[in-house]
């Protein structure tokens, strides 16, 4: 008998379906009880890409490493500091790391922001918060690079969308989870959007953050929504950390309150 002719790049061979075999067991209906329900969040590892944390911020707790590509300590503007706040409030026993990109006034730099990325894409964090983005085409096609190989690393990249309707990256690209805000008050309603390319709205208007000096203001924005987002992606691996990133994206989409979990 001869033998089979090669197969293409990529190929999975004849009587191989077992060595893919997928664990995770799906119920006939996937609900927010199955998804995420009595989740806290342990085991999984939150990077939060900003401008830093505020160490012993009573909203933020422990914060379990940081690194800096931008110059300066803590958090210089307050941003990272509501981020984590926000993740720690849904996902109270995640695991929280700091990697500062961004400096005072918000300002930051295509290459700081590129390699503040790339660190955490290799330190395989479970979910990357980035409420930011650069609207300059030049660092697009490595910003891709990048949020594919967290994609196929099982890194789920969660980006905010600009608060401006403008092109700006890396929350464009279909790898990463992309959030805009909406104004319900519930920290755990989220809705799929069917107009790409935004594909979830997370609560960002109005929101109470954590602030520079341990305290908390009001504030609306993107970059708010985002977490939430993060912290729900931090509950749903908690229960069921095999998850892939499509997987993921699949668990949102059918317990989003506009498709299975408003009913």
């Amino acid at each position: 008998m001869s033998e089979p002719a090669d197969l293409p790049a990529w190929s999975l061979p004849a009587g191989a379906g077992e060595r893919i075999s997928i664990g995770v067991e799906w119920p006939e209906r996937v609900t927010r009880d199955w998804a995420f329900g009595g989740a806290t969040g342990k085991g999984v590892r939150v990077c939060i890409l900003d401008s830093g944390i505020e160490a012993g911020h009573p909203q933020v707790g422990e914060v379990k490493g940081a690194v800096a590509f931008h110059r300066g300590e803590g958090d210089l503007c307050g941003h990272g500091t509501a981020c984590a706040g926000i993740v720690r409030s849904l996902a109270p026993e995640c695991e929280l790391y700091s990697a500062r990109v961004l400096g005072a006034g918000f300002k930051g730099s295509g290459p700081v922001l590129l390699e503040g990325l790339r660190w955490a894409v290799e330190e395989e964090f479970d979910v990357i918060n980035m409420s930011l983005s650069t609207t300059k085409r030049q660092f697009a096609e490595l910003l891709h690079e990048l949020a594919d190989k967290a994609y196929f690393n099982n890194t789920v990249l969660v980006a905010s969308a600009h608060n401006m309707p403008v092109e700006s990256y890396p929350w464009r690209f279909s790898s990463v989870i992309s959030v805009g805000s909406h104004e319900e008050p519930e920290p755990t309603t989220f809705f799929y959007n069917p107009s790409p390319p935004v594909e979830f709205f997370a609560r960002g208007v109005g929101v109470e953050i954590a602030w520079l000096g341990g305290g908390t203001i009001l504030s609306t924005g993107n970059s708010f929504a985002t977490p939430h987002m993060s912290g729900i992606c931090a509950l749903v691996l908690s229960k069921h950390p095999e998850l892939t990133p499509f997987q993921l994206k699949s668990v949102l989409y059918l317990t989003a309150n506009n498709v299975g979990g408003g009913r």
